[in-house]
């Protein structure tokens, strides 16, 4: 794990960090989507090319991190650390556009906003993180999930299923449903699921959870299996798909979850449902019949519209997966290929790294690893560097991830938002 743990610093340092190009054309890059991939493209742009024109689009003055809010709802922390402003962005001499973007116009180039406020673009970047199929399940809705949150949007709805957990009578039973693939942060829902039974061991231990899953296996699968045996024996059920776990239908007035099986009745439901690229994606028409927005592998420019390029969870980027990580790793790939194009210059390929850490418990991390290079189209996995938390943990070395993933969480947000 040491070794591991420094080739992903370095890495990070070298590698993923992008070269400063020497290109010193000025251009006007408009970035869509305050996020940890948008935020941290349209930093990294202006670190590379100070005379960049960059204006970053954002309605929310405030962002509340995704990563670790699951920590929220287990009582680990308050929503107001998961809370970052864009302060130190705007003194990196970006512009910061504290508005929506309503449309985009890629033949003329340009991003109408909300406040009637026209952009015009050399290259655009779209961060727009995820929107909800509300029509993929019977009766959630955004009305239900005022009763039956999804809470994968972090802030007020992380705050409501918190206090329906703590309203929960001792011995209630809480349902979760997990979507099936592609979603944001494949390992979040069982991450959530570990920590929830880590407060109602604490607080409600007479209380249970069921896990009802539109899928026959997840990320990190063996390691959370193990680690429920371990720490919460008898309190998680996990259905898979095979064994009637898909949710099909809710009736938020009862509180009652369907599947092709049988229904439950649940004390506290938390429905994550089917995703797709937020909406704007789809205007801009980078966005298939999938949902989700093709790109290329080496600038992550759109498959379906030129100078537009996609990042973070919005994307399909072959078998990266969709998280922080990710998000901010592609944003400075994507960067430094920006500045080399608008110098006509070609980007060079390049190498890109994800690595998540889960919670089982507050003492209890584990992790997975994946390094990928653009080939035949998109992102593939290099064989052999990555890699995940061993099965069988000595030396304390759970306790070790939980604090590396804290870590990890300070210096993302940290380099992200300053």
């Amino acid at each position: 794990m040491a070794t591991r743990r420094h080739f992903l610093k370095l890495t990070a340092a070298t590698g993923l960090a992008p070269a400063i190009v020497s290109a010193q054309g000025k251009g006007r890059v408009v970035v869509i989507g305050g996020g940890f991939g948008g935020a941290t493209a349209a930093r990294t742009l202006k670190a590379l090319q100070p005379s960049l024109d960059v204006t970053l689009v954002e309605p929310n003055p405030v962002y509340t991190s995704c990563p670790f809010s699951n920590s929220v709802l287990a009582n680990l922390r308050e929503i107001d650390q998961q809370q970052f402003r864009y302060d130190r962005i705007k003194s990196a001499g970006v512009t910061v556009a504290e508005t929506s973007a309503t449309a985009v116009d890629a033949d003329a180039k340009t991003v109408t906003l909300a406040d009637g406020n026209r952009l015009s673009y050399d290259r655009l970047v779209m961060s727009p993180g995820i929107d909800f199929n509300w029509s993929a399940i019977q009766g959630y809705d955004e009305a239900a999930a005022a009763k039956m949150p999804h809470a994968w949007k972090a802030g007020a709805q992380t705050v409501l299923l918190r206090r329906q957990l703590q309203a929960m009578n001792d011995g209630g039973l809480v349902v979760l449903s997990s979507p099936a693939n592609p979603f944001r942060c494949p390992p979040g829902p069982y991450e959530r699921a570990s920590l929830i039974a880590y407060w109602l061991k604490i607080w409600k231990p007479k209380s249970k959870l069921l896990l009802l899953d539109a899928k026959d296996a997840f990320s990190k699968q063996r390691l959370f299996q193990n680690g429920w045996a371990e720490l919460y024996p008898g309190m998680i059920e996990w259905v898979p798909l095979s064994q009637g776990g898909k949710v099909t239908a809710v009736d938020p007035a009862t509180l009652t979850l369907t599947t092709e099986f049988g229904s439950h009745k649940a004390t506290v439901a938390n429905v994550i449902p089917p995703q797709k690229a937020g909406a704007i994606a789809a205007q801009a028409g980078v966005a298939d019949r999938t949902g989700w927005c093709p790109v290329e592998p080496v600038a992550f420019e759109s498959s379906l519209r030129p100078n537009i390029h996609v990042l973070g969870d919005a994307a399909i980027m072959g078998g990266m997966p969709k998280s922080a990580f990710a998000a901010n790793a592609q944003a400075k790939v994507c960067a430094a290929a920006i500045v080399k194009l608008l110098a006509g210059q070609k980007p060079q390929d390049p190498i890109v790294i994800n690595t998540c850490y889960s919670l089982v418990a507050a003492d209890y991390g584990i992790s997975i690893a994946g390094v990928y290079r653009p080939d035949k189209g998109q992102l593939t996995d290099i064989p052999g560097a990555g890699g995940t938390s061993p099965l069988v943990a000595v030396g304390g070395l759970r306790g070790q991830e939980a604090l590396y993933a804290s870590s990890w969480f300070r210096t993302i947000t940290a380099e992200t938002f300053g």
